[in-house]
């Protein structure tokens, strides 16, 4: 499982090296499809992976505002601090106990950390594939979403 995490966080980083040869106006250009455009879909992707880690380890969620994260520059330095605290959480073996029941605020549902670990994998892999049909519509070439061929060591090497 540490090893699809550190999966999405390469590809992440690769996407946002990418859209640096973007301007403000195309990150911020409302497209079809997805959450809207590309820098709130970085944002929306960190949030709730964040939020989701946070409601396994029973700690009150966070709220963040996309106002406060208006640049590619804020939103990478956002994913950079909260990978920190989530890398933490999963060296403390996050996925033990993986049939623990959790219920988070903004869900009615209980799930087990197990089916959550999944779904944030998951989430991420299905935004960066919304990513990849934007940035076609601007003629660049999408960051491979391929698992092999990444030399991804475990998380502790971070």
């Amino acid at each position: 499982m540490i090893k699809f995490f550190k999966y999405n966080w390469q590809v992440r980083d690769e996407w946002f090296d990418l859209c640096n040869l973007l301007t403000p106006d195309e990150l911020l250009k409302v497209r079809r499809g997805g959450v809207g455009n590309i820098l709130y879909t970085f944002f929306h992707i960190i949030d709730v992976e964040y939020s989701w880690i946070r409601g396994i380890q029973g700690k009150e969620d966070v709220v963040f505002q996309f106002a406060d994260y208006n640049s590619l520059e804020k939103v990478k330095s956002l994913s950079d601090t909260l990978r920190n605290e989530i890398v933490a959480g999963l060296k403390t073996k996050l996925a033990e106990s993986k049939d623990t029941l959790i219920n988070v605020p903004w869900d009615e549902g209980e799930y087990t950390k197990d089916e959550i670990l999944h779904h944030i994998i998951a989430h991420e892999i299905h935004h960066i594939g919304q990513l990849s049909v934007w940035a076609r519509e601007l003629e660049l070439k999408p960051i491979s979403a391929n698992f092999i061929g990444r030399n991804l060591k475990s998380v502790h090497s971070y």
